[in-house]
C-alpha cells in the first residue's frame, strides 16, 4: 500500500516554508513552538525568536539562548497587563511591539534564518498593540523558504486562513482552579 505521506528522503518540499499557528486557551502553545524550535536547530537550521507580552523571566530562555542555531531577541521591556495602561502607556506598547514585529521580520529575511517564531503574537495583534494587515502583508511575501510560527490565544480569521497547520490547545483542567499559581520551569 502505498503512503500518502511524503518522507524527507524523497521530498522535493525541504526549502518550503509553512505557516503555523498555536491558538487557544490552553498551556502548551510556547512550549510547543520551543519544542520546534529546538528540532530545527538540531537539524541544522537557524531560528529567530520574537517574544511579545513577556518579560525576560521565562525559564525556556535560559537554555534556548545557548543552543547553536537559535537566536532570541531580548526585550528587556514589560509593560505590565493591558487593563493597567493608561492611552499613552498602551501607545507605547503599540510602537515598542510594532517595532519588534517590524525588526523581527527584517531580521528573518535579510539574515537568511530558516524559522521565525512570534511567540504571542496573536494576542498582541488582538489587543491592538501590533497592526493586524503588517502580519498578514508579511506572511503573504515572507521567503518563500521561512518557516513561520505563530502563538497566541486569538488568532485573527484571515491568519487562520494564510495558515497551513493550526493547532488549538484547548484546556480541559488547570492547577490553577485550585489555586495553584504558576511555577519556575512548568509556566514561567
Amino acid at each position: 500500500m502505498k503512503s500518502n505521506y511524503i518522507t524527507s528522503a524523497n521530498s522535493n518540499n525541504q526549502n518550503l516554508g509553512l505557516i503555523h499557528i498555536y491558538c487557544g486557551d490552553g498551556k502548551g502553545k510556547t512550549t510547543a513552538a520551543t519544542g520546534l524550535a529546538i528540532r530545527m536547530a538540531g537539524a541544522g537550521y537557524r531560528i529567530l525568536i520574537a517574544r511579545f507580552l513577556k518579560n525576560e523571566a521565562s525559564s525556556e530562555l535560559n537554555i534556548l539562548k545557548t543552543i547553536p542555531g537559535i537566536n532570541v531577541i531580548e526585550t528587556f521591556r514589560d509593560f505590565g497587563f493591558i487593563w493597567n495602561m493608561s492611552k499613552s502607556e498602551k501607545e507605547e506598547a503599540a510602537a515598542f511591539y510594532t517595532r519588534l514585529l517590524t525588526d523581527a521580520m527584517q531580521t528573518a529575511s535579510n539574515d537568511n534564518y530558516n524559522m521565525l517564531i512570534l511567540d504571542e503574537i496573536n494576542v498582541a495583534i488582538d489587543l491592538k498593540l501590533v497592526p493586524e494587515e503588517l502580519m498578514i502583508q508579511f506572511v503573504k511575501k515572507k521567503p518563500a523558504h521561512l518557516e513561520l510560527v505563530l502563538t497566541g490565544r486569538n488568532p485573527r480569521p484571515a491568519l487562520l486562513e494564510l495558515a497551513d497547520y493550526v493547532s488549538e490547545i484547548h484546556s480541559v483542567k488547570h492547577p490553577f482552579e485550585k489555586g495553584i499559581c504558576s511555577r519556575i520551569g512548568i509556566e514561567e
